[in-house]
């Protein structure tokens, strides 16, 4: 059996949302890295913290040779 859905909303305590924001950041890194190797695609993936912090993947070359584009 598979897992049950879940409501999406926000996240009230801040340990909690920061620990998942983590784990599923990951996942998602993963995911676009996936998506480029499989497909052959430039994929540029840009997210930004609720404190501010910026993380980037640019699957070739350089985030900006692929926003350019």
């Amino acid at each position: 059996m598979g897992r049950g859905k879940i409501e999406i909303k926000k996240i009230e305590n801040p340990t909690s949302r920061q620990v998942t924001f983590s784990k599923r950041r990951g996942g998602l890194l993963k995911k676009a890295h996936e998506l480029a190797v499989l497909c052959d695609a430039d994929v540029a993936l840009i997210i930004f913290s609720s404190t501010g912090k910026l993380f980037e993947f640019a699957s070739s070359g350089s985030m900006r040779e692929i926003l350019e584009r």
